[in-house]
């Protein structure tokens, strides 16, 4: 057997959580051979809740769960940890403006970031997913200095999944059939799902998605609002936020982050992009397609940017730079 992991679920009783931690747990992400500790924070009114879910996955009787740690400090939280799923966030209220949103979470996720640099291994792995993700993130990053800023990604997978689903239900095939969508930009409605680089396998033959789609006014219009409101359109039919896809896409995100993308294609997620070759500002963590070798990530580099791609890119990454220095700004560095 290799050597146990530990991997730390924050939020980890709440609905994202409930969705993953069993796909965790069963070896769906991190190998069926790899024994594992999973460790849970939550805060504290939410400590029986999380008590059930321990409950729970003890009851699962999994061959490579070795311990399930539930916690509400953050000095046992983030010890020695080999991945951090940072999915535990303020959640917006009705009536709060975007920038008190920014506050309270750039509290949470400094400390948490300062927990990191404190108390785990400088080698973790750290996938920030409660939003607003991409500032989350880099706020965690900055407030860890000893721990490499290519450690740190935001999802974006799950944008990245639902732009792959809706072409191939577009095109009558499988999710599968359907590879290198690209997410650019902020986990916002200002994202840009992008197909320009996207093809499609049709009979053991690949087809650039436009070629088959036939429909260049849908995949620049329709499609690309489908996606960036996908969020908000579950929210609404099931009154809440979309729990079992969003722990999907977080374990295609981390599986990928230890064992690689498959040759020929490319994923995307939220990464620091200083030194990017696409013109993007620096000093922001920004969705790039990536292809992923031993645990480290590589920016796609020489796709081709047409001027509407550019427009759109460029859209997003002005969002960024606003939510960044009013982050920055609570934070005091």
């Amino acid at each position: 057997m290799a050597e146990t992991i530990r991997v730390l679920v924050t939020g980890a009783a709440g609905q994202i959580a409930y969705s993953l931690l069993y796909s965790i747990a069963k070896g769906d992400v991190f190998g069926r051979d790899q024994p594992l500790v999973l460790v849970l924070l939550d805060i504290p009114p939410m400590l029986p809740v999380l008590e059930g879910v321990v409950m729970e996955l003890q009851d699962c009787a999994l061959p490579i769960l070795k311990e399930v740690i539930p916690t509400d400090k953050e000095e046992v939280a983030f010890k020695d940890l080999d991945a951090a799923i940072l999915v535990g966030s303020m959640p917006r209220k009705e009536g709060m403006e975007r920038k008190d949103l920014l506050k309270a979470n750039v509290a949470i996720f400094k400390s948490q970031g300062a927990a990191l640099d404190k108390y785990a291994k400088k080698t973790v792995k750290v996938l920030v997913v409660g939003n607003p993700a991409n500032t989350n993130c880099l706020v965690a990053a900055k407030s860890a200095p000893s721990i490499p800023k290519e450690n740190f990604s935001c999802l974006t997978r799950l944008d990245h999944n639902r732009a792959r689903s809706q072409v191939a239900m577009r095109c009558g095939i499988p999710a599968d059939n359907v590879k290198n969508v690209i997410i650019w930009g902020n986990h916002s409605s200002t994202q840009y799902p992008d197909v320009h680089h996207c093809m499609v396998s049709v009979g053991g033959k690949d087809v650039a998605a436009f070629d088959m789609v036939k429909d260049d006014d849908w995949l620049k219009g329709d499609f690309i609002s489908t996606v960036q409101q996908r969020g908000a359109a579950v929210i609404k039919a099931r009154k809440l936020s979309s729990a079992m896809s969003a722990a999907k896409a977080i374990c295609d995100h981390m599986r990928d982050i230890w064992n690689g993308t498959p040759e020929g294609e490319f994923i995307s997620m939220g990464v620091y992009s200083t030194g990017n070759p696409y013109g993007v500002p620096e000093d922001l963590i920004y969705s790039f397609p990536v292809t992923i070798k031993d645990k480290s990530w590589k920016i796609v580099d020489g796709l081709a940017i047409n001027d509407f791609s550019r427009a759109k890119m460029d859209a997003t990454a002005a969002e960024l730079v606003e939510e960044r220095d009013t982050a920055v700004s609570f934070l005091g560095v």
